[in-house]
């Protein structure tokens, strides 16, 4: 049961700064302005506390993905929630439609139950030159019918699309997403700069996973990237898990967006939270060595396998960047992007009690959502 608790001696990590020696207050679900008389208090000096993670672009963890049954989607979920991922969004790959439309439908019930904060279809509506780990023969063009069936399978759960919004229909399904409410993301793409530049006029706001499945930036063809940088209405995904991104490209994307338009996320696959071995990744087989996932067929890097505490410490660590951008990238803005920041992406009364306890090296030491911890303390 969630009862009443404080934890006392941290370094906490608020919108307005990092308080040493902080404490914050959970009474039942959620974060509160004080402790309570009676409320438990746990002593957590050394440590770090911020708010729990939330993942915009996630396929599945544990050995299992959003693309199966509703209880290998819940056994991803719960992997990543031992990671410090308390808020998820689903993510499926390129598909038949009729599969996509049942797994909408599958994915929404869990999304009613609170177990996902939504829906991500990434795929099919993508560019063969720049496909990636998904299925070339199941590609299709972004017809805003299509588009707009996928949508309405999943009941209000759709959160994104993403797709090459140069082909055709890309504009026009870019227009339909933004007016139901669903962002529209440029991913998987062969735009030039100033096809990128028409589809963020149009009503894009995200890029999916920066630099990655995109041309690269080229000094007389800039292409999306230069775009989408320098776009304030652009929110960046960038997934930093040391294959994916140098980490001078991570530092590059911070100081163009400004920390508060990236959003790091996972891309994480089944092997997230697993092991190396094969796994499906939608119908396509994937190899898993040494933690980096390629397709079996053609070699391509597929997804990633991983965890946002890993992307945590290695912001940090290896990247150099200041812990309150991190925890903006990993908590605040992809939680205002989702339109949820009333409830979680930072330490504030009124807010679930999500949180993520840090040492400090940054290993992940506790995971608490809505006040029940999900991973107890480990304070030695």
């Amino acid at each position: 049961m969630a009862t009443s608790k404080v934890l006392a001696g941290a370094r906490v990590v608020l919108p307005t700064g990092i308080v040493d020696n902080g404490r914050v207050a959970v009474e039942g679900t959620r974060i509160a302005a004080q402790g309570a008389a009676h409320a438990q208090s746990v002593d957590v000096r050394g440590h770090w506390l911020v708010p729990g993670f939330v993942d915009i672009h996630n396929h599945g963890g544990g050995g299992a993905s959003f693309s199966g049954t509703a209880d290998e989607a819940l056994t991803a979920v719960r992997t990543h929630r031992l990671h410090g991922t308390t808020t998820v969004v689903a993510s499926t790959v390129t598909d038949d439609m009729d599969f996509l439309v049942g797994q909408a439908g599958l994915l929404s019930e869990l999304a009613e139950q609170g177990d996902i904060a939504g829906i991500h279809f990434e795929g099919p509506f993508i560019s063969p030159c720049r496909k990636g780990a998904h299925s070339e023969e199941l590609l299709r063009d972004p017809d805003p019918a299509e588009v707009r069936k996928l949508v309405d399978a999943a009941r209000g759960h759709a959160k994104m699309v993403t797709l090459a919004t140069e082909l055709p229909g890309g504009l026009d399904s870019v227009r339909l997403l933004a007016e139901h409410g669903v962002i529209a993301a440029i991913g998987h793409t062969d735009a030039t700069y100033e096809q990128t530049v028409a589809a963020i006029d149009a009503g894009a706001t995200v890029a999916t996973h920066l630099f990655n499945a995109m041309p690269p930036l080229g000094h007389r063809t800039p292409g999306p990237i230069a775009a989408l940088l320098e776009d304030e209405r652009i929110t960046v995904e960038l997934i930093d898990d040391g294959t994916h991104l140098h980490p001078a490209t991570v530092q590059l994307a911070f100081h163009h967006a400004g920390a508060g338009r990236v959003a790091f996320i996972t891309d994480a696959m089944d092997a997230a939270g697993s092991g190396d071995g094969r796994y499906l990744l939608g119908p396509l087989e994937v190899e898993v060595s040494e933690g980096v996932a390629r397709l079996v067929e053609g070699g391509s890097i597929a997804g990633s396998t991983l965890t946002l505490d890993r992307a945590f410490r290695r912001a940090v660590t290896v990247d150099r960047l200041p812990v309150q951008d991190v925890v903006a990238a990993i908590s605040a803005n992809p939680a205002k992007l989702l339109g949820i920041d009333d409830r979680v992406g930072s330490l504030e009364p009124g807010k679930d009690a999500d949180l993520v306890l840090l040492d400090a090296e940054f290993e992940l030491k506790g995971v608490m959502r809505r006040g029940e911890w999900v991973v107890d303390p480990q304070l030695g």
